[in-house]
């Protein structure tokens, strides 16, 4: 209400660039990642009578998650991102990764999104992909090319069944609604 700091911690630190944003994943602990060798770690932090008490409850390193440029998406008690090697990941809040895409399935920086029970996801150079948000595992549904350019790094956004997506030259509006029956 005032302004002043309430809390503050060294213990996580990224050394280059802070890109993706904290997630509040429940009342009392927050998830951080970072691109560049920073990995990913959830923070807890207690309320006290005077002031709060924060403590590292874990950190994985990079190649199990981490982020460069986009903040990852936080749904149904699930974490997914595109972490350093392009791989689309889903986190437990346990610290465990529960699938990946695969090797065959690498998405570079590109953003991502989930709507309807779905992630939408562009690659670097502007293929869209549709793959169920669950638990299960990784299951691609669609893929488009949507944009022809390069450096398709910019986050989507998505309104009705419209989505827009750009690239380093273009912008995009793609309409996701079934066409016949089908995605």
């Amino acid at each position: 209400e005032d302004g002043r700091i309430l809390w503050e911690t060294d213990q996580w630190k990224v050394n280059i660039a802070t890109v993706p944003t904290p997630i509040q994943v429940d009342p009392e602990r927050i998830f951080c990642c970072g691109g560049y060798g920073s990995g990913a770690a959830m923070l807890k932090i207690i309320k006290n009578t005077n002031d709060f008490t924060v403590t590292m409850e874990w950190r994985i390193p990079p190649n199990q998650f981490g982020s460069d440029q986009q903040t990852p998406v936080f749904f149904k008690g699930l974490l997914y991102g595109v972490v350093p090697d392009g791989q689309l990941v889903c986190l437990g809040l346990d610290g465990k990764r529960r699938w990946s895409s695969g090797v065959t399935n690498r998405f570079g920086l590109g953003p991502y999104l989930i709507a309807d029970n779905k992630v939408l996801v562009v690659n670097d150079t502007g293929t869209l992909t549709l793959a169920e948000a669950t638990v299960d595992g990784w299951k691609k549904l669609a893929q488009a090319k949507v944009l022809d350019g390069h450096d398709a790094w910019g986050p989507l956004a998505l309104t009705g069944t419209r989505l827009l997506a750009r690239d380093l030259d273009t912008l995009v509006c793609v309409d996701l609604a079934p066409l016949e029956g089908k995605p």
